[in-house]
């Protein structure tokens, strides 16, 4: 992680706004909460705020709109923002189902609404139709589940330029912390109450456009809590697409199941297959996935998005132990076949996907990376290995035999957890080693 050479040229003109600062990255992370999150591997993003009720975009439709466009939006839409189905339990029971261990929650997006009870303004939760502290209700129910909490906060806040009769932007020197004495004020009252209000937080993911005003948000958050993991401005994270080449970890890419963040109606979804691979992908290459979901203005999570929650728990719950707790391998895959490891060095996990594989056929594989002895052990996760189902005289025992090319591997599906999917299986390896010439095959 690149260290921090920081310049500020803190001048004040006329006490109202703040030189901005060099562009650069800061890492106070501790090493020890660096190994607890990567050990975690996969977390719930939660976008929603008071424009759900539009379908909108969240926050971003307001960026440098009509004067009376944002006279609705600020004085208009909180009114009628009160989620009638609003469920935090399920929520959470939904996430634990489907292996999450931590969650992040847009507490305050760009638009400046504060999804909690503050001090600061009166573009909050308490001023609208539902009239109660949401992020608390949510926090308590994650909570109550064992899910680690994590917070998304934005200090560029249109609401706050809105009332300086600025036009909402993220791009306008007035829009960054640095910049902006009062909005930084704003900001620190408010990463005060969020970080001390509500018990232990555990993850803070801030999103600022100006990359300069980072470590400043960043360093105060950090002073508050040194315990604290902070993600986006202390650590590598991809949005929306995964880097081709492993990264120094950890690191954490967030990834919508669909094409916008927060609920629009007509929307098409990532099917459950191409998530789990990419949570498989991201797991390979040393990261966490932030699978992103956004629940509709009721408060429920979509149904497409539900089920693809519960497909990735029923995947999960036979293969989590390639996905928790572990690193990346020597090499991130070998042909299309990606590899993790167990901490302790004493597992080798490979995640073979293979479309139109059926149930109960038998397919074999050649791992020239990989080279065994005597001791190898080799078993497929979730799977049987003493008897098939309807099939009691055939052995569904993983068969291999290695070789100087590498270590063959037959292995037959007896997995049937739902007919329809191809989702990968996980041969799991012990006692093996990194085959570097084999490899180069």
């Amino acid at each position: 992680m690149k260290k921090l050479v920081l310049i500020f040229c803190l001048l004040i003109c006329g006490g109202n706004f703040f030189v901005a600062a060099q562009k650069i990255t800061i890492d106070r992370n501790k090493p020890e909460r660096k190994e607890w999150f990567s050990d975690m591997g996969f977390g719930i993003f939660i976008h929603w705020s008071i424009d759900v009720q539009l379908g909108a975009m969240i926050s971003h439709n307001v960026a440098v709109a009509s004067k009376d466009y944002q006279d609705q939006y600020f004085n208009e839409l909180p009114k009628t923002f009160n989620p009638d189905s609003f469920n935090p339990e399920q929520w959470a029971k939904l996430a634990k189902l489907a292996g999450m261990k931590y969650m992040v929650f847009a507490a305050k997006h760009h638009n400046g609404f504060c999804m909690w009870n503050t001090r600061t303004t009166n573009f909050n939760i308490m001023n609208s139709g539902y009239g109660k502290d949401i992020l608390k209700e949510i926090i308590d129910a994650f909570r109550k589940e064992g899910i680690a909490i994590g917070l998304y906060f934005s200090p560029d806040d249109f609401h706050i330029m809105y009332e300086q009769g600025l036009p909402p932007s993220r791009e306008s020197p007035e829009s960054a912390s640095t910049r902006n004495s009062e909005l930084w004020e704003i900001n620190k009252k408010q990463l005060g109450e969020l970080l001390t209000n509500y018990g232990k937080i555990d993850i803070l993911y801030i999103d600022e456009k100006s990359d300069w005003a980072n470590p400043l948000v960043a360093n105060y958050a950090w002073d508050l809590d040194p315990d604290l993991v902070i993600t986006r401005g202390g650590m590598e994270t991809p949005e929306q697409y995964l880097p081709k080449e492993p990264l120094e970890s950890p690191w954490e890419v967030s990834v919508s199941m669909g094409y916008h963040q927060q609920y629009v109606g007509e929307e098409n979804h990532k099917d459950a297959g191409k998530l789990i691979e990419m949570l498989i992908e991201t797991r390979a290459k040393g990261g966490n996935l932030l699978l992103n979901i956004g629940p509709d203005a009721h408060g429920k999570i979509p149904e497409q998005q539900e089920n693809r929650l519960r497909e990735i728990g029923l995947w999960h719950m036979a293969n989590h132990e390639a996905i928790e707790n572990i690193r990346p391998w020597k090499i991130a895959d070998e042909n299309g076949v990606w590899f993790t490891k167990s901490k302790d060095d004493r597992y080798i996990y490979a995640f073979v996907s293979e479309y139109n594989w059926k149930w109960m056929e038998e397919k074999a594989f050649l791992f020239r990376s990989l080279s065994g002895s005597s001791k190898t052990k080799i078993s497929i996760l979730g799977q049987n290995e003493q008897m098939m189902e309807y099939q009691v005289y055939r052995s569904p025992k993983t068969i291999f035999s290695i070789t100087d090319d590498g270590i063959f591997v037959n292995v037959i599906k007896a997995q049937r957890l739902n007919k329809t999917w191809d989702n990968p299986l996980v041969i799991r390896f012990e006692n093996v080693e990194y085959n570097e010439d084999g490899r180069k095959k």
